[in-house]
């Protein structure tokens, strides 16, 4: 069986051969300092994951464009202009992007270090500058001839993942994640209980340039795209503020997305299980990190198989920062076997890191890997 085989039996949840083993995106910087400067497609083969290709595609509406680096996904026009100013002297690399428009301008401020990326000003400062936003920002479509292209020459060899693109500069896949990107993750909790018409509002319009985007999915070749984000859960939100404020608007993109035969993976990397049964309730293909409580989670692998296992396909779960740094090999390869106990029942489970990591062992990927290809099903 292939792995694009494999993985596709699983997130169909159903049992392939044995246990799918693979992992979240790719971080260069653990690439580079701990693999030569291979790229993922190189780790996946030295190490024997089951390979997963991202390819993220977008083209502007008409009158729109890219603008430089496009790496970045930034659509411009006319009355939606963005600059970038790398600001010196300091810690981090720091960069600073002002949005132009004829009612004013925003501005964000970005820095980054070899790991990640992170806000130190948010776009929205001011509950007001939304309507500059919902006046002026564009819209976007997927560049279907990219996509196909890419998945084509990929083959089977593994499957293709894409996500719901993010608002310009700093964001996530989900309205509310988004939303808490543009925001503030504090100011917007509080906006929740002194302005919720103010909220709901943003997010409609968050929604609908999503909603522009997945339409234009018909005809694709994902085979699965990530919606969500570490701050719709538990650890960050209660589950009443999931219920009014998260569900309501990605639900809808994930009914967008099933109506035209497109997959969508949930993420949620932080606390699950008191919002498992809503999540799944979205309508997700699989859901997401199933972090557990030794990477800052709440996830009981057996308990959510048996809470949600027979509707949706679980991916992750593994404790990367232990299993993958500190421990023996041994150690390891049972934590493999004991999440496939937990988890891998009747199929529809993907082992993989809860997320991304930033240092591993090989003797231990070795172990990871060589522990899921001995989890048989048949």
């Amino acid at each position: 069986m292939t792995s694009r085989e494999r993985l596709l039996l699983a997130l169909d949840g159903k049992a392939p051969d044995r246990l799918p083993v693979t992992t979240h995106d790719m971080m260069q910087s653990y690439l580079n300092t701990y693999q030569g400067g291979i790229d993922d497609q190189e780790f996946f083969r030295r190490f024997g994951f089951d390979p997963v290709l991202w390819v993220d595609a977008i083209k502007p509406d008409e009158k729109q464009q890219l603008a430089p680096p496009s790496s970045r996904m930034l659509v411009t026009c006319e009355e939606w202009k963005v600059s970038i100013k790398e600001i010196e002297n300091q810690q981090y690399d720091t960069n600073q992007y002002t949005i132009i428009t004829p009612k004013g301008n925003l501005t964000a401020i970005v820095q980054s270090n070899d790991y990640t990326s992170w806000l130190v000003e948010t776009l929205i400062k001011e509950k007001r500058d939304i309507d500059i936003i919902m006046q002026y920002a564009p819209f976007y479509k997927a560049d279907i001839t990219s996509i196909n292209k890419k998945a084509e020459a990929y083959g089977d060899q593994g499957i293709i993942r894409g996500t719901i693109p993010s608002f310009e500069i700093f964001g996530q896949p989900g309205c509310w994640q988004d939303l808490a990107c543009l925001y503030g993750i504090d100011k917007l909790i509080y906006e929740v209980f002194d302005d919720p018409e103010w909220v709901h509002t943003i997010l409609d319009f968050l929604r609908a340039r999503k909603l522009h985007y997945i339409h234009s999915l018909a005809g694709a070749a994902f085979d699965i795209i990530e919606l969500g984000g570490g701050d719709a859960s538990t650890t960050v939100i209660s589950p009443d503020i999931f219920d009014n404020f998260v569900a309501p608007y990605d639900s809808v993109l994930i009914e967008a997305a099933n109506n035209i035969q497109q997959n969508i993976v949930y993420h949620t990397c932080g606390g699950m299980m008191p919002i498992l049964e809503n999540i799944v309730e979205m309508g997700p293909k699989a859901i997401e990190t199933l972090t557990p409580p030794g990477m800052g989670g709440d996830v009981n692998l057996y308990e959510a198989k048996r809470r949600v296992g027979d509707k949706v396909c679980l991916i992750g779960g593994f404790d990367q920062g232990y299993y993958f740094t500190k421990a023996t090999p041994t150690e390891t390869y049972n934590a493999v076997k004991d999440a496939f106990n937990a988890a891998g029942k009747n199929g529809g489970f993907i082992i993989s890191p809860s997320d991304h990591f930033f240092e591993a062992k090989d003797e231990l990927l070795e172990a990871f890997t060589e522990a899921a290809k001995s989890c048989l099903y048949y």
